[in-house]
């Protein structure tokens, strides 16, 4: 069997890789019903309603828990991840686009007109890493049941 084959067998690679796919397309719906503007740049960007990172690890470890059961290792591997990747994305990379912000309004404030401005969305809201995981979980039930 081929590789590229043996790839589009695999639900669970295929859930994921779905449930990241939709949450990166919703992100720019979002931003047009919400500020009435495309950003294309919203698809291949971090941060934002709903977190792509949590559909994406919520449909893999749901997906797994289909194929595989609750008690398998495979989604006890998948839920780990998933906890940790949520939590990330919540905790750390929130906190960091946070810091961002406040470093970037500094330069401003001190006129530096040369400076490299950070990337202050980094990270996702309670809210955003609940939707995206949601979305994950109903995704791979959709196309698995």
């Amino acid at each position: 069997m081929n590789f590229w084959h043996q790839i589009l067998q695999n639900e669970v690679l295929l859930c994921a890789i779905i449930g990241w796919l939709v949450a990166q397309v919703l992100k720019v719906v979002v931003i047009l019903l919400k500020e009435k503007r495309f950003d294309l740049g919203r698809f291949i960007g971090s941060g934002g309603m709903p977190s792509s990172h949590s559909a994406f690890v919520s449909s893999m470890a749901t997906a797994a828990a289909i194929h595989e059961g609750l008690d398998s290792t495979a989604f006890a591997i998948s839920f780990v991840l998933a906890f940790v990747v949520m939590y990330d994305a919540a905790g750390v990379r929130k906190a960091a686009g946070e810091q961002a912000k406040v470093i970037n309004l500094i330069q401003k404030s001190i006129n530096e007109t040369t400076a490299i401005y950070l990337k202050e969305l980094l990270g996702h809201t309670f809210s955003e890493v609940l939707a995206g995981c949601a979305l994950g979980i109903v995704i791979s039930l959709f196309m698995l049941l």
